[in-house]
């Protein structure tokens, strides 16, 4: 990745600022922490720091996924918004295009994953040794070749929703690992985190913070 990592020249854009949280959109393209050697240390952490030196990680999103992302500014928030992400106490929901047409309006992929070890970072399905993951999906439109749908994962594991559309047979426009053909032609990858849900390390009140999608 190395030798084609070009992240974007973009501001920071931040969704909303308290004492105790930090949410900004993600742009596509960009780690959202520092990979092996200078070459990939451009990331968003690194950006957030730049503007916000006592800002913390508490979650991540792939380098070509976009969206709603969100960090701590002091450790109580980040131990407490940790424990949501760990709990599945947090909403998230993704906007996708994907390739075709599912045959259903709604449904649900109940599929484990484990890393593909030969082929990291991709990841597998594996009934035998897979780690639970559970995406929920709905289709919001469709042309006949392509359909846009809400993804809503229930587990967080690395590249669930990109491994479950493939597997549903609808893999995301752009994907460079799992899609293929005139699915993968596309400049980037579609898939964006559109909306998170959690609750206040302050006084526990439920928050929403949304990010329209570029596509």
């Amino acid at each position: 990745m190395d030798q084609t990592y070009s992240p974007p020249d973009v501001p920071l854009d931040v969704l909303h600022e308290d004492a105790e949280v930090l949410l900004v959109d993600k742009p596509s393209g960009l780690l959202s922490v520092p990979g092996k050697g200078p070459a990939l240390a451009d990331c968003l952490l690194s950006r957030v720091q730049d503007a916000f030196p006592d800002a913390l990680l508490v979650h991540r999103l792939d380098r070509d996924t976009s969206g709603v992302m969100i960090f701590a500014l002091t450790p109580h928030a980040q131990r407490h918004l940790g424990l949501q992400f760990e709990k599945r106490m947090t909403k998230k929901t993704y906007v996708a295009r994907v390739w075709g047409q599912p045959a259903d309006k709604t449904g649900t992929v109940d599929l484990p994953l484990i890393v593909d070890w030969p082929n990291r970072p991709k990841q597998m399905v594996c009934q035998e040794t897979g780690k639970p993951a559970q995406t929920d999906w709905r289709v919001v439109k469709s042309d006949g070749l392509t359909s846009r749908m809400r993804l809503f994962p229930h587990t967080g594991r690395s590249h669930q929703l990109r491994v479950h559309m493939q597997a549903l047979g609808h893999p995301i426009l752009g994907d460079p690992f799992y899609a293929t053909g005139e699915a993968r032609a596309f400049p980037r990858l579609m898939l964006h985190s559109e909306e998170l849900r959690f609750k206040h390390p302050q006084g526990g009140r439920s928050m929403k913070i949304r990010s329209t999608a570029p596509f």
